[in-house]
């Protein structure tokens, strides 16, 4: 008898086992089945400056405010699961025992007292964007919960959470709410701060601080009230927190070099976060003085900056508008790209030119007297001439005749095709260049003159600026030589800093446009290279805008938020002589067709002449370069490729550093200032 008992209890226990299996086989099959959303939950695009600060977010293509939650203070962690899950880390997305807490107090006080959801709930309706009161919601919710907590960790939950909390209006997780009420990122914050941050997503609309700061503030202060009875902070720190106002208004996101980072996000589709080079102190302070010299300076003006590492190619800062949010000044216009005049900014690179040909030197004579190019007759700024002035005061005083004369010898071509290799890009009015371009008469952008002063700044070898690390690239070709990239620079490091400017170490130069439209001063120092415009988008003009008066301060104290950077000393064969020591063809400039300070002489046994290597010869040299002359009178000076190779040598002949692979061009000079110069070809 007591074996059939036992039989039947085993078979009932048995059958009550298996229909147990069974239906848990069928509600996990049931789980399983459950059709889930998207969980790529889509987030605003994020540019960063060097040291991972935000620059300017962006929203959502539907207008919403939603960000990568980032690092969060693990006191805001706490408080949330305290206060909206206790045992989230231990139930499978449906804390039962919650529901049966809720439904006893709902049944007992005959209106919801506390809910039942759990945070794996609240993201199922989150990602659905479901209702939160009806029972069919309630339903789907509880199984959606189940489907993530076997298809997502713990904290991929959490993370979904983190991102789509309400926070009223268009705003969505905790990142977004965090800097809109408190303008700082979530990583660190009070408790005060934290206990909003929990409060709000319960009723996002009837608690918003700028709306019902009182219903914001008592929702918070319950938060802190368990926060403290739960010991994760104290009575005497939940009291003064309790204390603290609520904010009132929602602030802007930020937006540091709005322009640059919406260039950037519509140039690297697809990228979630980007990072850049832009220092986010150095790019406030360009910010304030582009603003500021706007307000100073008269309506509807608009100002650009850039600021750069030019040993890297780094971008520091780079202002597009003075105000992107005003239509009055085309805000919406970045300047650093816009095609401008540059003024009489491109003239060092005339200079450079020739200087690098062995056409003149800066202690060279040139006469600054009207003078006629075909039909073209140009004019000083001033309308006045200043007679035989060194090619040095030339540039400092920024005068025409001059450069255009430099200009007309070493030809327009060449002078768009060196501005080009030192990435000043041309917009020209023809097909073809012509001397006016070295006035102005061409269009540049604000970044392209950064870049072809880097390439002065750098002893001719142009760099590509970019924002974007590991950007900037050395081009191929110099746009000159070293010697007469120290020699420009040298000259701009002379010109008389702005009137109440700190003096530093720097070398600039400012140009003005044609009708007063551009103000523009262009300058380095040894490390950083910097560019500023100001002027009007639409290029009416701005009666009484000079460079220097406008563009130069700013540029001076951008430069003073900087640590000083000494100018490099000169290259070792740079020839610093007075003009009275300069060889006779460098004492004074003449332009093609005229006679130059050295006369022509009849040729006789005695002139001076190259015997090594001869004109027209291919040399195979690994090591240094042997020239040989004859004849003339000593000492005797040589030159390769118009620089200065070996100076007042005894004996005509020399031992000079070897050019490289190439054609190159060698000079002998002797002490009546005779030359002889061969083109030869090494290998």
């Amino acid at each position: 008898m007591r074996s059939r008992r036992f039989a039947l209890s085993l078979m009932a226990a048995v059958l009550v086992l298996g229909i147990g299996a069974g239906a848990r086989d069928r509600f996990d099959a049931w789980v399983d089945a459950t059709a889930l959303p998207r969980l790529e939950v889509a987030v605003g695009v994020e540019v960063a400056a060097r040291d991972g600060t935000l620059l300017r977010a962006f929203q959502v293509a539907d207008g919403r405010w939603r960000l990568d939650a980032g690092p969060v203070d693990p006191l805001f962690l706490d408080m949330l699961m305290i206060w909206e899950d206790r045992r989230f880390q231990r139930h499978a997305g449906v804390d039962a025992r919650a529901l049966l807490r809720a439904g006893w107090q709902a049944a007992r006080h005959g209106r919801m007292v506390s809910g039942g959801s759990t945070l794996t709930m609240q993201v199922a309706r989150l990602i659905e964007e479901g209702p939160t009161g009806q029972w069919a919601g309630k339903a789907r919710q509880m199984r959606l919960a189940l489907a993530l907590e076997r298809r997502l960790e713990k904290r991929g939950i959490l993370e979904l959470y983190l991102r789509l909390a309400p926070y009223g209006a268009n705003v969505e997780g905790v990142r977004a709410a965090s800097l809109q009420w408190f303008g700082k990122e979530p990583r660190r914050l009070s408790p005060a701060q934290a206990a909003l941050l929990v409060a709000l997503p319960q009723s996002p609309e009837t608690r918003r601080p700028d709306r019902f700061p009182l219903a914001a503030k008592t929702a918070r202060d319950r938060v802190l009230a368990r926060a403290a009875r739960a010991g994760l902070i104290s009575d005497a720190d939940a009291r003064a927190a309790m204390e603290e106002p609520v904010p009132r208004m929602r602030r802007a996101f930020p937006a540091l070099a709005p322009l640059l980072a919406a260039r950037l996000v519509r140039e690297n589709p697809g990228a979630a976060r980007i990072e850049t080079t832009i220092d986010a102190r150095l790019q406030r302070r360009a910010e304030e003085l582009a603003s500021r010299a706007v307000r100073s300076a008269g309506r509807r003006l608009s100002a650009a900056v850039v600021l750069a590492d030019h040993r890297t190619g780094e971008i520091l800062a780079e202002v597009g508008a003075a105000d992107w949010t005003d239509g009055a000044s085309a805000g919406f216009v970045d300047m650093t790209r816009a095609w401008r005049s540059p003024g009489s900014t491109l003239k060092p690179f005339v200079y450079g030119l020739a200087f690098d040909d062995g056409l003149a030197h800066p202690e060279t004579l040139i006469e600054d007297r009207p003078t006629a190019f075909g039909r073209w007759q140009p004019q000083n700024f001033d309308h006045h001439f200043r007679g035989t002035v060194s090619l040095r005061n030339a540039l400092i005083w920024s005068l025409n005749i001059p450069v255009v004369k430099l200009a007309e010898a070493v030809g327009p071509n060449r002078i768009a095709q060196a501005l080009r290799r030192g990435g000043v890009e041309l917009r020209l009015p023809g097909e073809a260049p012509g001397l006016a371009i070295v006035l102005g008469g061409a269009g540049v952008t604000l970044e392209g003159l950064a870049e072809g002063y880097a390439a002065l700044a750098r002893g001719g070898r142009a760099v590509t600026l970019s924002a974007l690390p590991g950007g900037g690239e050395e081009r191929a070709a110099p746009m000159f030589g070293p010697v007469a990239a120290w020699q420009v620079g040298h000259i701009l490091s002379q010109n008389p800093a702005p009137h109440g400017a700190r003096l530093r170490p720097m070398a600039y130069k400012t140009g003005t446009s044609y009708g007063h439209r551009d103000a523009l001063a262009v300058g380095f120092d040894g490390a950083r290279v910097g560019a500023v415009w100001l002027g009007r988008p639409d290029g009416t003009p701005v009666p009484g805008a000079f460079g220097g008066e406008l563009a130069a301060p700013v540029l001076f104290d951008l430069f003073d938020a900087l640590p000083a950077v000494a100018l490099p000393p000169p290259p070792p064969q740079t020839l610093t002589l007075p003009n009275s020591a300069l060889p006779l063809p460098l004492r004074r400039f003449a332009p093609a067709g005229e006679a130059s300070a050295m006369a022509a002489r009849p040729t006789s046994p005695d002139a001076l002449r190259l015997t090594y290597p001869p004109d027209g010869a291919e040399i195979e040299a690994q090591g240094p370069l042997t020239a040989k002359a004859r004849g003339g009178r000593g000492p005797w000076t040589f030159l390769l490729n118009g620089a200065p190779a070996a100076i007042a040598q005894p004996q005509p002949m020399a031992s000079l550093p070897h050019p490289g692979p190439g054609f190159a061009e060698l000079t002998v000079v002797d002490a009546d200032g005779a030359s002889a110069t061969a083109a030869i070809r090494l290998h």
